[in-house]
């Protein structure tokens, strides 16, 4: 079997030929047990028999080797590799997301046929579903998986397996577009771009980030406002708390601090020790909103160096101790006073 002739010098010519057959198509949970693989049911890949393989490395085939999918019922088409050459004659066995997008059941009558894709640059595709947020580092997920796929095409619905979980991911465009809408994924740099997944629902930042704000607001001036631990709600903190702030407030109005600012009436009091204390009755059940902690009193925070700064020293001055210390003697005039006294002899001699 020639390709063809030249017309100049009589040489051969490398004319692409087309495969093209028809197969009854299967999903790959039917296979034989001794040679299913059910891991490419998450690939783009199919099974063929042996015989095609013959017929194929007989045509001028380009490589990798692409397929058109066609369902002779409805005339969906989509694309895909070749995983291996072993299933029986006559069949052809496909991923399961694969009979779903051509609408095939099993046994039905497909045309598969030999095809070009140019080399994906762009793709971008729609998660079905708001469970696929829960991946720390979709992308790299996304990158590991499209090694089991040779082709992309608009409007598939692909199916991925991570960490026991499956997850379906519709194709919504590829670059370059042309009319097969389908793009070769293997030894190319592709881009990827997320659509918002299905069932999303953006949330309003502006709304939680003001219900924050009120709440640290509200937790800083309030010291009763940890009623929610179940000590505060057994000795009825907050009724306590109030009740001691009425007792402090016998006399109106205002004072002022040895710094010059004035006091304030409604600040938490200091000396909470008068507050009677009862742990009679049935423990609660410890209920405390999230990011707090109650340990049976209110908070006060430290003062900054910015106010401890502010502070006016109300007494100036030198001070003077009443009674002198006395001046001890230099050591070194003990030491003289030492060295002028006469040393004794090492030894006597007695004549």
């Amino acid at each position: 079997m020639f390709s063809g002739f030249s017309s100049f010098g009589g040489g051969f010519v490398d004319i692409p030929q087309k495969f093209e057959e028809f197969f009854r198509c299967y999903p790959v949970a039917m296979m034989n047990d001794r040679i299913r693989k059910d891991d490419a049911n998450f690939g783009g890949k199919i099974f063929l028999p042996p015989s095609a393989l013959s017929k194929l490395t007989m045509l001028n085939v380009r490589y990798p080797m692409l397929f058109e999918l066609t369902a002779n019922e409805n005339g969906k088409v989509t694309h895909g590799g070749v995983l291996e050459f072993i299933a029986e004659e006559g069949r052809a066995y496909l991923p399961q997301w694969m009979m779903e997008t051509l609408g095939a059941q099993p046994g039905s009558l497909l045309k598969i046929g030999s095809t070009d894709l140019p080399l994906g640059q762009f793709v971008k595709i729609q998660p079905q579903s708001v469970d696929f947020l829960d991946i720390t580092d979709p992308k790299a997920v996304l990158e590991n998986v499209l090694r089991k796929f040779s082709t992309l095409t608009v409007d598939d619905i692909i199916e991925i397996n991570y960490n026991d979980n499956l997850y379906r991911i519709k194709v919504l465009e590829v670059k370059p577009d042309t009319s097969s809408r389908g793009v070769c994924v293997i030894e190319t740099d592709l881009v990827t771009d997320f659509a918002p997944p299905v069932g999303y629902v953006e949330p309003d930042y502006k709304e939680i980030q003001k219900r924050r704000a009120e709440e640290i607001r509200r937790t800083k001036q309030d010291p009763s406002a940890h009623e929610n631990g179940s000590m505060s709600r057994r000795i009825n903190y907050k009724g306590m708390i109030k009740e001691h702030q009425k007792s402090q407030s016998g006399f109106a109005g205002e004072g002022q601090k040895l710094s010059g600012k004035p006091t304030n009436r409604n600040e938490e009091p200091e000396d909470l020790s008068k507050i009677k204390i009862s742990l009679n009755g049935e423990p609660l059940k410890l209920d405390l909103p999230e990011g707090q902690l109650f340990f049976g009193f209110p908070i006060v925070l430290p003062k900054g160096s910015e106010e401890e700064d502010t502070q006016v020293n109300t007494f100036q001055g030198q001070g003077q101790s009443l009674r002198k210390s006395s001046k001890r003697r230099d050591k070194s005039d003990h030491e003289s006073s030492k060295a002028k006294a006469p040393r004794s002899p090492e030894a006597i001699e007695i004549d």
